[in-house]
């Protein structure tokens, strides 16, 4: 059943509402959208994805305006997953719903905030913002009558859990299976993969020179962003640096888009692909780049991981995160009648079902759901002498 999407734009290799594995519970088709449109819609309309807003990328959220929060990030990787879908004539629907969901899960400030839980949480099943992801969609968003979560399709669930450990790939059913078999996901999920790696990798060049971090003259030591500011600066000499940033990056995500189409397009037509479990079954990733643009796109990433990530200004905004949710986690395990009522319910209820590990988990969820400056607030109510007003300490 199409439900108004043209079948003829797809080819046999992509997912649809045909082919797809279905939903942990069963639910009349939609009327009028594709299965992945009401996935989409349902991510859309849940608290998770608003909280996205309010959630960093690389710079803590109240550093400044104009930075990317996981929601900007996420919409300018649907943008991109859609463009790529489109021309390797694929399910553009379940690309954008894998995109706006892949970050459901992460953590407040970014990776420093998982690697803080992760830490809070060893022993006892640790945290990863994958893993988290598929929690958020599966049991946290409380949404509807029938059913646990959004009860989303399997493709979109598949599309959201990148990766996986063999341990924790056992408990996941039928969603966890590839990672025990080796085998990839759907080619809607590649893509979006690629979109995200495109994605953040260009925005962070974006940011960083805005935020000063990072100059135009380091970057020309990388080849990808010397070759495009080449071009740019021949065709337009008198131009302003805010415009130089932006017609490189712009150029940058450009040529990156058109050598993945063009080298997947060719390795599909190579294998011969005929229903969306032909690309599981391959060895590795089929929408892919060239070897020459994952050398190059490889130096961008080293590039920033030397001069960007491990500056000490956000060295500086990643340790004071760490101390924030380390002290957030350890006075809500140490003293539970001072979390909010609707999450004290939630870690008795995993209490219940998980024993003692189930209040580490539960706490881990609250905090995982925080945004940047909610984090921050808590943090001040709970360990600020001068917020004992009860005003102050009402969430």
């Amino acid at each position: 059943m199409s439900n108004g999407y043209d079948l003829r734009n797809l080819a046999p290799y992509a997912c649809s509402g045909a082919t797809s594995k279905g939903r942990l519970y069963p639910e009349p088709d939609p009327v009028h959208r594709t299965q992945y449109q009401r996935d989409r819609d349902r991510i859309i309309h849940s608290s998770a994805f608003r909280r996205l807003e309010y959630k960093t990328q690389v710079f803590v959220n109240h550093e400044g305006d104009l930075f990317r929060t996981r929601l900007t990030h996420s919409l300018e990787v649907s943008q991109i997953a859609r463009s790529i879908a489109r021309k390797l004539n694929l399910h553009e629907d379940l690309a954008e719903t894998i995109a706006i969901a892949h970050d459901l899960g992460h953590a407040p400030f970014g990776h420093a905030g998982q690697d803080a839980l992760n830490r809070c949480m060893k022993g006892i099943g640790g945290f990863e913002h994958n893993l988290q992801s598929l929690r958020v969609v599966d049991e946290l968003e409380e949404k509807y009558a029938e059913f646990p979560g959004l009860n989303l399709s399997f493709e979109s669930r598949e599309g959201i859990l990148k990766h996986c450990s063999n341990k924790d790939a056992k408990k996941l059913g039928d969603l966890g299976q590839r990672f025990l078999t080796k085998n990839q996901p759907s080619l809607e999920a590649q893509a979006c993969d690629k979109a995200d790696e495109i994605a953040y990798n260009n925005h962070d060049i974006d940011d960083g020179v805005r935020y000063g971090l990072i100059t135009t003259e380091q970057l020309l030591e990388t080849q990808l962003f010397r070759e495009q500011h080449e071009i740019v600066m021949q065709k337009y000499p008198n131009i302003s640096h805010t415009c130089l940033i932006h017609e490189v990056i712009r150029r940058m995500i450009s040529r990156m888009v058109v050598d993945l189409i063009d080298t997947s397009r060719s390795r599909i037509e190579k294998l011969d692909l005929h229903h969306p479990d032909d690309a599981r079954n391959q060895d590795g990733y089929i929408v892919s780049f060239s070897e020459d643009m994952k050398k190059q796109t490889l130096e961008l990433k080293q590039f920033l991981m030397t001069n960007l990530y491990r500056h000490y200004r956000v060295q500086r905004m990643t340790t004071k995160a760490e101390k924030v949710l380390n002290a957030l986690f350890e006075a809500f395990i140490n003293d539970l009648r001072i979390l909010p009522p609707d999450a004290l319910k939630h870690c008795n209820r995993l209490k219940e079902k998980m024993g003692e590990n189930g209040i580490a988990r539960g706490v881990s969820d609250y905090i995982a759901g925080m945004t940047d400056r909610y984090a921050i607030v808590e943090y001040e109510r709970i360990f600020n002498p001068r917020q004992l007003s009860f005003a102050n300490l009402i969430p």
